[in-house]
């Protein structure tokens, strides 16, 4: 083992330096009072120190690598970005990331990224300013510049180094889509020099830091793209692409990524209108808000201190629901038993969590792992050993009432028993059971795949350790949890069911569909709520709208189409033809002025009731919950964001 001297100032609070004899340096970035890496001024003036310290004595070689078992750097500091309020600030900020960096990749000795974990955003950006970078290969290993998931730019040097590195189509589409690359695809896009795995990760980085090899660069048609004129035509593609997404230009950041890159070399301080322009606009905030909001989610996910995980999740239904469930925490890592009435109504759900594993981890061995740990139970032989049990049946209080009977004397004294109703009262399903206070109510969103959003309900205030459990199981899938108390239709229902009605009764007055769903796309949302009707299902949207308001009468077009038996997508017929999944529609009319206004009143309305009644805790996690169980656009901040906004703006013009 070679022998190390510490050389750290002891005024370096998130950096430690050493050197081996043979003159390798080593940088840790260990950031103080903090769980994760983030690039804060403070830490960014200590790294030009350590600059400064290794400029008057050269190493042979550094290696920069993390002390945080969470990942190597998660990027800026947020809260340095929410707090710029004038253009000076928002200059100030990239200035001093982009001459940093740019001294880094300029130092006469070879500089190595270690990266282990997550490592975004300005994190990236400082892997791209060392020659070279080696993954270690490990799950949560995962690069990405996500900036424009919260309304900025990659602006520390990111949009020069990245298309210079992969090419600019491959360097576009990361910047454009914040998607990330795990180690395997890191290093077939030559992101990084190679994928290691961890015990060799130092020996890899000591002899790969040292070898003298040239630093990667785009070559061949890669490369040939980042020049005229090709440069041109690629820029037009991705902004042809951007505008197809987003034609109406609701998120900024995009279109600002490309004419940075074409026209400004990657240099955003070449452009300061646009640092003012995007930087210091009102989608940047909202989008960091939303930012916020998600991590409070993600927080409300975290296990109690001792807390043991979810190991054995039992499933009771594999129908739609009940099978992505069961798939969905397999691919999770745990062992999951499936139960139905027999093996013939399980095997659909098998085949298409096979889909999915092979989808989602391209690894073959990983896929196959993911299957294995799916195993069908049509005995049910799984509850016994099952640390949370979810029963996703028939939404009859009557039936779920007797599967708790035949469960209850057969669970592990410290089990949880979830149901993932989405509009019964969990205090009518606990009736007859023996320890009521068991049942919590865990509402997936379907896709189970696609949508973040679990609802985790409670009956009472006195059954927070409960929710705590499910809420700390949800996090273990990987989705955010949102706490909510026991009422009709929870939270994301509860809103989407007016908003579908108030849609309908405009088509009851002669505007088409198509007409009602373009008004809400324009506005900002995935999807209309005609299509969202469909997609549902229209029996499920009636039973809801009856349940869920006080309308007495549903939609005449609703009623019409129920009654010649056209459901939605599952039937092939609805306020649309379906064909693969998809739906058809003809050219959609002009809006009429005010439309998109009139449809989502009623939503926000209602999600203020919500709070109102306690339902959720406060208006940013109903904000929240409808931004990430409905899609509300996520650059207006959420519904009751977006109406005192509105309100603000008509009381100061």
């Amino acid at each position: 083992m070679t022998s190390t001297t510490e050389i750290s100032p002891s005024q370096w609070r998130h950096w430690r330096l050493a050197r081996e004899a043979d003159g390798l340096a080593w940088l840790t970035i260990d950031r103080a009072d903090s769980a994760v890496n983030a690039l804060s001024a403070e830490v960014m003036t200590e790294l030009a120190q350590v600059l400064d310290t290794l400029q008057s004595a050269p190493p042979a070689g550094l290696i920069i690598r993390s002390g945080k078992a969470a990942g190597f750097i998660a990027g800026a500091d947020v809260e340095e970005f929410a707090g710029l309020d004038t253009p000076q600030q928002a200059h100030v900020l990239v200035e001093r990331g982009w001459q940093l960096f740019n001294r880094l990749a300029s130092v006469p000795y070879p500089t190595l990224a270690l990266i282990q974990g997550h490592c975004l955003g300005g994190g990236l950006e400082l892997a791209l300013a060392c020659r070279y970078r080696l993954a270690v290969d490990i799950p949560g290993t995962s690069l990405a510049l996500p900036e424009v998931m919260l309304g900025i730019f990659p602006g520390w040097g990111g949009m020069r180094r990245l298309p210079a590195l992969i090419g600019p189509a491959a360097a576009l589409d990361m910047m454009l889509t914040g998607r990330p690359a795990d180690a395997r695809k890191a290093a077939t896009l030559g992101l990084v020099d190679a994928r290691v795995p961890p015990r060799l990760s130092d020996t890899a980085a000591r002899r790969h830091v040292l070898s003298g090899k040239p630093a990667r660069r785009a070559r061949g048609i890669a490369g040939w793209m980042n020049h005229a004129p090709f440069k041109s035509l690629v820029a037009k593609r991705a902004q042809k692409q951007v505008n197809a997404k987003d034609p109406l230009g609701h998120y900024p950041a995009a279109p600002a990524i490309i004419t940075l890159w074409s026209q400004y070399g990657g240099n955003a301080l070449a452009a300061p209108q646009v640092i003012d322009r995007i930087l210091t606009s009102d989608t940047a905030r909202n989008l960091l808000r939303v930012f916020r909001l998600q991590e409070r989610l993600k927080s409300c996910g975290k296990a109690r201190e001792g807390a043991s995980p979810v190991q054995h999740v039992h499933v009771v239904g594999a129908g739609t629901m009940g099978g992505d469930i069961a798939a969905w925490c397999a691919l999770k890592g745990m062992t999951v038993t499936l139960q139905d009435q027999d093996a013939a109504r399980i095997a659909p759900a098998i085949g298409r969590a096979a889909t999915l594993y092979s989808r989602k981890l391209k690894d073959p061995y990983a896929a196959r792992a993911a299957a294995d740990r799916l195993i069908p139970d049509p005995a049910g032989d799984g509850v016994a050993r099952a640390d949370l049990v979810i029963e996703a049946i028939t939404e009859q209080a009557e039936a779920k009432q007797a599967l708790y009977r035949a469960i209850e004397p057969r669970l592990k004294p410290d089990a949880i028993l979830a149901t993932n109703t989405s509009s019964l009262s969990l205090a009518t399903l606990r009736a007859g059971l023996t320890v009521p206070h068991r049942l919590v109510g865990i509402h997936f969103f379907n896709p189970v795949a696609q949508m973040p959003l679990v609802e985790v309900v409670q009956a009472g205030p006195d059954e927070q350790g409960i929710q705590a459990r499910a809420c700390a199981f949800v996090g273990q899938l990987g989705k955010l949890p949102l706490p909510v108390n026991d009422a009709p239709g929870f939270l994301v229902n509860a809103v989407l069911a007016p908003y579908m009605l108030a849609a309908m009764r405009h088509v009851d007055k002669g505007v088409s569909p198509e007409t009602v769903d373009r008004a809400m796309t324009d506005f900002g949302m995935p999807m209309g709520p005609l299509e969202l009707a469909d997609t549902v299902g229209l029996d499920i949207a009636l039973a809801a709208g009856q349940q869920l308001t006080q309308q007495a009468e549903p939609p005449r077009c609703l009623a019409d189409r129920i009654a010649r038996g056209d459901l939605g997508r599952k039937s092939g017929q609805g306020f649309y033809t379906w064909h693969d999944g998809k739906a058809r529609k003809r050219e959609p009319g002009t809006p009429p002025a005010g439309l998109a206004e009139q449809l989502i009143a009623p939503l926000i309305e209602r999600t203020q009731q919500q709070v109102d009644q306690r339902v959720v805790a406060d208006a940013d996690l109903a904000d929240a919950g409808v931004i990430f169980g409905t899609g509300f656009a996520p650059f207006t901040g959420g519904p009751l964001h977006y109406r005192n906004n509105k309100l603000h703006n008509t009381s100061t013009t």
